[in-house]
């Protein structure tokens, strides 16, 4: 459906602000979609993008400064999501012997078990963009990156 159509407006002053505004919209559809299915598992989208990270680092420890630093949600306050995921028992804390203010993060087989299962739906989180051929994908993502510089 169109952006106009969408959020009930015939003009825009640009095309570029035309862009900004549906950008930013795309992003709400998107994280509404994510969020919904997510939530069966107990988890936000940034607590979920924490597990994958850690993931991606398994069976080595990531440190906090790391996570920010990989996170999509670059606001997200990675020390209180860390806090959230480690009650669950998905995560564990270590801390640093010689600093107790330093905390290594490792995923725990409960998180990589969870993680398994949100895999499941990998196809209802792509179908959601595969009204895009594989080429027109390619392009928006090339064009998001020249965008970003």
């Amino acid at each position: 459906m169109k952006l106009e159509d969408e959020i009930i407006q015939k003009n825009f002053d640009s095309e570029y602000g035309k862009l900004a505004v549906n950008i930013i919209f795309t992003y709400g559809w998107l994280t509404s979609f994510y969020s919904k299915i997510l939530s069966k598992y107990n988890l936000t989208i940034q607590q979920y993008n924490i597990l994958r990270i850690l993931r991606g680092q398994y069976p080595n420890a990531a440190n906090i400064g790391l996570l920010k630093s990989r996170m999509l949600d670059k606001m997200s306050d990675a020390s209180r999501l860390v806090d959230r995921l480690n009650n669950k028992k998905l995560i564990q804390k270590k801390f640093c012997a010689e600093d107790r203010r330093r905390v290594n993060v490792v995923i725990t087989a409960k998180g990589l078990k969870l993680l398994k299962k949100i895999d499941l739906h990998k196809n209802e989180f792509e179908d959601k963009l595969k009204l895009l051929t594989p080429s027109e994908a390619q392009k928006l993502n090339n064009l998001l990156d020249k965008m970003r510089g």
